[in-house]
């Protein structure tokens, strides 16, 4: 159904994308509308009517909003198409290059930094080792040391890596309170407590942070490159952790501390965690990890899995981090050997289970670029 115009909530287009409001005081809101469906056409572009059809924007606002981007570089005529009758109809693409965003995956061991274009395709990346213990001072020094090397190389020969990029954004372990960029306890790392992460990186680098967990920004970037509906994305690295979408958005919570899958107790004598509490789904798993028994890991996360799916009624799991893809497929058959049989008890259809490559660096950079194209939960 075509709903007018008359508000930003609930109202959408004949093709379900929301529906623009023609007002000046929104019109960064239009924008990012108009900049959204020039990259979903990709590089055979689209026309201004079909822009103007699909926001619910008239003509007169989406010429003069094509008319910003072209002269801000970043929209580009792709040719011209035959039309039904006139003229053939000029149509416009998005200039990835033309903008960049840096993404950060602030681990407990190593620093991991890409360098991505405003599709999101990563055009440098860099790594090196980490002591997240070490200190404020040593671990920011290293963070904008790999990110002013990554910004002054940039992509050989690539338009626009000579601006500042549009954002770093940095997504590290929790817990954390995503609004004010403040860190708290993270496991393992108390002194971290209340430290000011976001603020203080951005006065080192001098461009606008964003700060999010891990599992956080691994969600968010496989939900903007396609994964529909509600899953969660759960992480095993150097902790454990998950990041949740429930229809389409990422779950943070009401103080943004949702996804702490990793401290949910499923042995009450079970060995201490990091946490303080015992036999955490974490402590269990990289027990299991340390002494070889990848296959009791795997049952342990399966049964953790299980727990968050008969919550939340998910699609799917996906599973990532560094310590899944050393043995993804034994991951991959152990969990889903607990949550299948776990369906037949209760007579459900048993929830898909695969390995998905999660780069969290590369989904810390979406957290800086999907607002920019209308997507409220970077």
């Amino acid at each position: 159904m075509n709903r007018t115009n008359d508000g930003i909530g609930g109202a959408y287009g004949t093709h379900g994308a929301p529906l623009g409001v023609n007002l000046l005081a929104l019109r960064s809101h239009n924008t990012a509308l108009v900049l959204d469906l020039l990259r979903t056409a990709g590089a055979e572009g689209i026309s201004r009517l079909e822009l103007a059809e699909r926001t619910g924007l008239t003509p007169q606002a989406v010429s003069k909003i094509t008319a910003r981007l072209r002269a801000d570089g970043l929209a580009a005529e792709a040719g011209r198409r035959a039309s039904t009758g006139g003229k053939p109809r000029t149509v416009l693409r998005l200039v990835p290059e033309a903008g960049h965003a840096v993404g950060v995956h602030l681990d407990r061991d190593e620093v991991r930094v890409v360098l991505v274009d405003l599709d999101g395709t990563v055009v440098d990346r860099r790594r090196a080792p980490l002591d997240l213990g070490a200190g404020a001072d040593a671990v920011l020094a290293r963070v904008a040391g790999a990110v002013e090397a990554l910004r002054t190389r940039g992509a050989p020969g690539a338009a626009g890596t000579d601006r500042p990029p549009l954002g770093v954004g940095v997504a590290l372990p929790g817990p954390l309170d995503h609004d004010r960029g403040v860190l708290h306890r993270v496991t393992g790392f108390p002194e971290w407590d209340g430290f000011p992460l976001r603020d203080a990186l951005a006065r080192r680098l001098g461009v606008p942070v964003v700060v999010d967990k891990d599992t956080n920004a691994a969600a968010l970037g496989l939900a903007v490159g396609g994964e529909g509906g509600s899953f969660a994305y759960l992480h095993l690295g150097t902790g454990l952790g998950a990041g949740l979408v429930i229809g389409g958005n990422v779950h943070r919570g009401a103080r943004t501390g949702a996804g702490e899958f990793g401290h949910q107790v499923i042995q009450l004598d079970g060995p201490r965690c990091g946490c303080g509490e015992r036999g955490c789904v974490e402590a269990l798993c990289l027990g299991a990890v340390a002494r070889g028994e990848t296959g009791e890991a795997a049952r342990v996360l399966g049964v953790g899995a299980g727990n968050l799916v008969g919550l939340l009624d998910i699609d799917r799991v996906l599973l990532g981090g560094r310590t899944v893809e050393g043995d993804p497929e034994v991951f991959a058959r152990g969990v889903r050997a607990v949550l299948d049989a776990r369906a037949r008890r209760a007579g459900d259809a048993p929830v898909p289970v695969r390995v998905v490559g999660g780069e969290v660096a590369e989904g810390a950079a979406q957290l800086v670029l999907a607002p920019v194209f209308g997507r409220g939960d970077g």
